[in-house]
């Protein structure tokens, strides 16, 4: 229920940590129509849902900062990450890992290692059996490209998985639950043992990867902040692509009409854009006023942490008719899927290789008849970050 406090800032006390998890898309729908500015007690942060809300604080960095000083990313990754920095010094740490994410690296390097990471992945599939495509393809896959990427491929499949899902889960940590903080702790521990490592290696010999550019670099950042970088990039890199390619097959696999046009015209690019509209795979962010202010007719005072909410963003009514449906035939218009302004995401265009030009084609060109038996089964979860929790698929 809302109630008006001092501000003036509508406040829903009702919205819990556990629904913003479980059925977030309900809660915003309402939200938009009711209330796009909302004060949410449970998250300590006042919501913002509307596409141009969202859009305009994300691109205002002096006006809305980076540097939320409420977030439980800090803690999580041990330190002051370029996630919550504006202005130099994050294009300082961000230009630091920019020359692996170059269009000529991509084309020239990573493009032939995900090729063939992809097909060593998808050769293990059991043919004709039902299988999880979460644990036997998405998440590793996801994970082999990004150690070559970071330049970390001694770690394991295994290890990335896990020091993603700590990171993640400490970072998005409003509650503060002390369970997860000792998590993140232990796996910060073993990531910087192995950097420790592997900065030796790329010192003798450099390479194409993220951390030899920054450990390379004539005037290179801080080691603390090289490990900080990587650190960001393992916590979204294997997330994002694993929940997206995810979301993109439940979306084909549940408008069988869209799958077949999609084989048929090799419509990957569009199944890419509109899974990622869909069910936005980094669902919010955090943003601190520098200066009193207004949003959507309510006074903001300086201070005070405001939550963009792209997920939101991305099915407002206003730029997308049907939103809560998934069509690649939807007439294209520009998303938040992954945000706007000086924190666009580094990955994308790396992203939408992997994915729309690299593993859906491979996959369905192996698998040509492969299905989903039961989508009822598929459950969604995640506030901060979401995607489906499993994605059994029969491989024919």
């Amino acid at each position: 229920m809302l109630t008006k406090p001092v501000s003036g800032v509508p406040t829903d006390e009702s919205i819990s940590i556990e629904a913003l998890i479980d059925a977030p898309y309900d809660i915003y729908k309402c939200l938009r129509a009711q209330s796009p500015v909302t004060r949410v007690p449970s998250i300590n942060r006042i919501m913002l849902t509307k596409a141009a809300d969202t859009k305009r604080v994300k691109e205002d960095w002096e006006l809305f900062s980076s540097d939320d000083p409420r977030t439980p990313m800090t803690r999580a990754f041990q330190a002051h990450t370029l996630m919550r920095k504006d202005g130099e010094p994050h294009k300082r740490e961000r230009n630091a890992m920019a020359p692996a994410f170059s269009p000529k690296n991509i084309k020239g390097c990573w493009q032939e290692i995900y090729t063939q990471v992809a097909q060593d992945y998808i050769a293990r599939l059991p043919r004709g059996e039902t299988v999880d495509l979460f644990q036997a393809l998405a998440a590793p896959y996801a994970a082999r490209c990004l150690t070559h990427l970071l330049g970390i491929p001694e770690a394991s499949d295994d290890e990335m998985i896990r020091w993603s899902q700590h990171l993640i889960d400490g970072a998005g940590n409003f509650g503060e639950r002390p369970d997860l903080f000792e998590r993140s702790d232990r796996s910060n521990a073993e990531m910087n043992a192995l950097f420790d490592d592997c900065v030796k290696r790329v010192r003798r010999t450099p390479d194409q990867s993220a951390l030899s550019a920054m450990v390379n670099a004539e005037n290179p950042i801080e080691t603390s902040q090289i490990y900080a970088n990587v650190k960001i990039a393992i916590g979204g890199g294997i997330n994002e692509p694993r929940d997206a390619l995810l979301t993109i097959l439940y979306g084909l696999f549940t408008n069988p009409e869209q799958l077949e046009a999609c084989k048929a015209g090799a419509l990957w690019n569009e199944a890419f854009e509109e899974g990622v509209r869909w069910v936005a795979p980094i669902q919010v962010s955090s943003r601190r006023v520098m200066q009193d202010t207004e949003i959507g007719g309510f006074e903001i005072a300086k201070d005070e942490v405001v939550m963009t909410v792209q997920a939101s963003a991305c099915h407002d009514e206003e730029l997308y008719e049907r939103p809560e449906d998934y069509n690649l035939f939807r007439p294209k218009t520009p998303h938040q899927a992954f945000g706007n302004g000086p924190h666009f995401c580094q990955g994308t265009h790396i992203a939408r290789r992997m994915l729309a030009q690299i593993i859906l084609p491979m996959l369905f060109d192996r698998f040509p008849n492969m299905s989903l038996p039961d989508p009822a089964a598929v459950k969604f979860s995640g506030f901060g970050f979401r995607g489906p929790l499993s994605l059994p698929v029969t491989l024919t």
